[in-house]
């Protein structure tokens, strides 16, 4: 049996998924309250900005025979900036925990600096 042939998906589709991903993130975090809601939109954010970074980066936008790789370049330190990040928040929300028994952001008024 013959294989179709594969199409390509056009560039507007990535972007496409990369805006609403964006958006998503942004009315998550503008929406919720708890601190693990907020991280679930930064973290929305951060991959809409890495899929139009690969997406915008593929060998078709570029014109090349050489494929660039600058975008999944600065896409692989997002996504290692994201791990960290999400590292560095959990210990903050645990510590938060820890001290008020929520992780209602509402409360968060009462630190001290």
């Amino acid at each position: 049996m013959i294989d179709p042939p594969l199409t390509q998906i056009p560039l507007a589709a990535y972007l496409l998924v990369g805006v609403v991903l964006f958006v998503t993130g942004i009315t998550c975090m503008i929406a919720k309250r708890n601190l693990i809601g907020i991280l679930i939109g930064i973290e929305l954010v951060l991959n809409a900005g890495t899929i139009n970074l690969a997406a915008m980066s593929s060998p078709f936008v570029a014109g090349s025979s050489l494929p660039p790789l600058d975008g999944q370049i600065f896409a692989l330190f997002v996504i290692l900036l994201a791990a960290a990040e999400a590292a560095a928040a959990l210990a903050i929300a645990l510590t938060f925990y820890g001290g008020y028994a929520t992780i209602d952001v509402d409360h968060g008024d009462r630190l001290k600096g």
